[in-house]
């Protein structure tokens, strides 16, 4: 049996971001001011992020995505190991904390960051798949998503609010929801104890 190739274990960095982010935008031939006015964040901040020197939260992040119709995790786009098997301990965690100003506020309205791990190997498929955890009182009610494709959310800890439109959904450990990306929606964790959560998503088609 062929040795298993390894996983990179590299971290995803705001500095890979950058880079990645600029390639998709000047593939799309954006500029700065124009991706800016489509994901509605600051050209400064999108400057800074190119360059390495942001510290976006991942509401931000997932507004860019949109603006250029591409999965979140495509802006984290790296190598595949070449095996289907993602290991536990090979998971690669993005590495942004909130602090823009966005949303994704706790109750205290200080920043805190939410932990999102990828689970694919790759973004060749037609699924983005992501472990998520979000801190106490982390809300996104400041920046609701909207965005082609659907999404499936699994809670495997703790109790979360997943709000669609203008109904409210309240979840608990073992229950899941399912949704089309177009209908607004934003979600908020309204204890006092960490949420755990897997999503899978349809993403855009580039």
């Amino acid at each position: 049996m062929p040795t298993e190739p390894q996983a990179p274990d590299a971290p995803i960095t705001i500095a890979s971001l950058g880079v990645q982010l600029r390639t998709l935008r000047k593939t799309r031939e954006l500029t700065l001011e124009q991706l800016a006015t489509r994901a509605a964040v600051s050209a400064g901040l999108l400057s800074q992020m190119e360059r390495g020197q942001g510290n976006p939260s991942f509401n931000t992040l997932v507004q860019v995505a949109h603006a250029l119709s591409v999965p979140v995790a495509s802006l984290f786009r790296s190598e595949s190991s070449g095996s289907p098997v993602v290991r536990r301990a090979e998971r690669r965690r993005i590495h942004i904390h909130p602090g823009d100003g966005s949303g994704g506020r706790n109750g205290a309205g200080a920043a805190e960051p939410t932990v999102t791990e990828l689970l694919t190997p790759s973004l060749a498929g037609a699924l983005e798949v992501l472990m998520i955890e979000v801190p106490p009182g982390y809300s996104t009610e400041a920046t609701p998503f909207s965005h082609e494709g659907e999404e499936f959310g699994l809670i495997l800890q703790g109790r979360h609010e997943v709000h669609l439109g203008d109904t409210a959904y309240s979840l608990e450990q073992g229950d899941s929801i399912t949704y089309s990306s177009r209908t607004p929606h934003w979600y908020r964790n309204p204890s006092d104890e960490p949420v755990r959560s897997i999503w899978v998503i349809t993403p855009p088609t580039f």
